[in-house]
């Protein structure tokens, strides 16, 4: 398999906790890690594979990092690449915006490339979020404030799957 690119914006640091849990995952000899605040166009270009990783702030909001780097994201050219997207909410305080960073950042780059990784929503309660299409999660969902003890779990079963995604 190629190298992963795994881009994230964090505030708190639980993205990027995620983020260098999912590198561990995937072994550090098979993904890099990059925080989207101090990262360039030709920083992500060479991947093929990528996983985008963002919080929800406020009523929906995507991360700001995220916010900022967003022009410079819509002049990359995603067409040959797989994206994988993970996103962090709180689905009991947020529950009618749970993880919508997540599903802004889907909607800025879903025309332009090929979106795996998509994930079941059936162990979560929530009311709304722009990340679910079609009955799904357009990627790994996390509530780092009420579910923690599932966040190891969900990472290695969502890992597994885009390892065999990312390869077809």
């Amino acid at each position: 398999m190629k190298k992963i690119g795994i881009f994230y914006g964090s505030s708190t640091g639980n993205t990027e906790v995620i983020a260098d849990k999912i590198q561990q995952m995937f072994g550090e000899e098979h993904a890099d890690v990059f925080n989207i605040d101090a990262v360039e166009k030709s920083e992500i270009e060479p991947y093929q594979y990528l996983i985008f990783g963002t919080s929800t702030w406020g009523l929906g909001d995507m991360q700001d990092d995220w916010e900022e780097f967003m022009d410079e994201l819509k002049t990359i050219d995603l067409s040959k690449k797989k994206v994988a997207l993970f996103g962090l909410g709180d689905q009991e305080v947020y529950s009618g915006s749970f993880v919508n960073g997540m599903g802004e950042l889907f909607e800025q780059i879903s025309k332009r490339t090929k979106i795996v990784g998509h994930w079941p929503i059936d162990d979560y309660d929530f009311v709304a979020s722009k990340a679910l299409k079609n009955g799904k999660f357009v990627g790994l969902a996390i509530d780092f404030d009420n579910g923690q003890k599932k966040v190891d779990e969900y990472i290695e079963k969502w890992v597994k799957q885009l390892k065999e995604e990312f390869k077809g």
